[in-house]
């Protein structure tokens, strides 16, 4: 080979998740050679999560090369809270198109023209001063000029490069579910399912929205609404909320399938007590509820010489602000372009830190703002009354899920 000519920088993004593809699309289209490790032993489809869609969101689609038009989501125009009795109490007007984790990751996946290989999971990853090296649990070496470590909010490349960094636990979870449109009654289709809905009872909170349903189809009668309901819990009742019936503790987060019975049976009797009766009727006819506990993850860099962090793995957010997936896609376009403005990589990668890592602090500080409410419901009277002033119908419809400039 000539040695003027040109050789075709390698990239390999660990994680073949949203964050993941966005980085994996952009870099392959600024020239670089693309191969993603995932470990799941099987492509990630059939994720049904909600996921609500800013313009920064639709700018990183566009430039990763993915053609948006209506069918990426369902469109609301207007938010509403409810009352315990079900009567509206509050409405506003704030357009939003929402969308599902599926039909991301179906749009992303297509528009990928590198590998994306399964099974492949990642043991250890090192930054050399020409190259970086992954190694697989198989014992395979990789070489790559790039890894982005996109292996998510328990990423094992995050541990062994910034072992000092933890979760934190929020105290309190968010249970999640989505209900078929044909399942739910006419009276609460009416009411809820063409809106982006809220429903606040004593210490709680809980949110719902229509996406994209099976074979993400957003036709009419084929939908699926989604909920987000979140639940002040302290570590002793998180622990046993993640005991499956064997009596094993799941801290890492316990499969939807291996809830208890009695937990399932515990919390739709909370939801006919507590909730709205739309609500309550999306709870009890969700096939597979879940939940999750809510952390706060932040480091102090996303650059560890040829290696970057991005999306989950370097900062997680509460999802009061709806921000995770927009998030990662902003982390993919600054990579691709800090890799695109500076040389060598390890240059890119500490301009791309600089940036990343002042994005980060601010999303997490806004979600933690937007989460004081649930936080303060373990705490004195006197937190949970001051909490209670910021509360609003009016308050939260204006602040959750909206974007902002970070």
């Amino acid at each position: 080979m000539n040695p003027a000519q040109h050789t075709q920088p390698r990239a390999i993004v660990v994680g073949g998740s949203l964050g993941g593809l966005f980085a994996a699309n952009l870099l392959a289209r600024n020239g670089w050679d693309v191969e993603v490790f995932e470990r799941t032993p099987e492509a990630l489809t059939g994720r049904g999560a909600g996921i609500v869609t800013h313009p920064e969101l639709f700018e990183a689609l566009a430039a990763a090369g993915v053609a948006v038009d209506d069918g990426i989501g369902v469109r609301v125009d207007t938010r509403v809270t409810l009352a315990r009795d079900g009567t509206t109490v509050s409405a506003r007007e704030l357009p939003q198109t929402l969308t599902a984790w599926g039909k991301m990751y179906d749009v992303l996946g297509r528009a990928f023209p590198g590998v994306y290989r399964t099974g492949a999971a990642v043991s250890a990853v090192e930054s050399h001063a020409d190259h970086a090296t992954v190694t697989l649990q198989d014992g395979s070496t990789h070489r790559a000029d790039l890894v982005v470590a996109a292996d998510g909010f328990r990423s094992g490349l995050r541990e062994q490069l910034l072992p000092s960094a933890r979760l934190e636990y929020a105290g309190y979870i968010a249970w999640r579910g989505l209900v078929d449109e044909a399942r739910l009654s006419p009276a609460t289709h009416a009411a809820i399912f063409g809106k982006f809905a809220f429903c606040l009872p004593p210490r709680e909170q809980i949110l719902g929205y229509p996406v994209a349903g099976d074979g993400n189809s957003i036709a009419p009668g084929q939908r699926r609404y989604n909920f987000v309901w979140y639940r002040a819990t302290p570590d002793d009742a998180l622990a046993d909320l993640l005991t499956d019936a064997s009596g094993k503790c799941w801290r890492a987060g316990i499969p939807p399938g291996l809830i208890r019975a009695d937990v399932l049976a515990d919390m739709e009797s909370a939801a006919a007590t507590l909730l709205a009766p739309q609500f309550a009727e999306v709870v009890a006819r969700t096939a597979q509820p879940l939940f999750q506990p809510i952390y706060d993850l932040t480091v102090q860099r996303m650059a560890f010489g040829r290696i970057a962090l991005l999306g989950d793995a370097a900062f997680v957010a509460r999802p009061h602000c709806g921000m995770g997936v927009t998030k990662a896609a902003g982390d993919a376009v600054a990579l691709a372009r800090a890799l695109a403005a500076h040389r060598p990589v390890e240059a890119a990668l500490r301009a791309y830190s600089a940036e990343r890592v002042q994005v980060g602090q601010a999303v997490v500080e806004h979600a933690r703002h937007l989460g004081a409410y649930m936080q303060a419901q373990l705490r004195s009277e006197q937190d949970r009354a001051m909490a209670e002033r910021y509360r609003t119908p009016e308050a939260v419809m204006r602040e959750t899920a909206v974007s902002r400039q970070f």
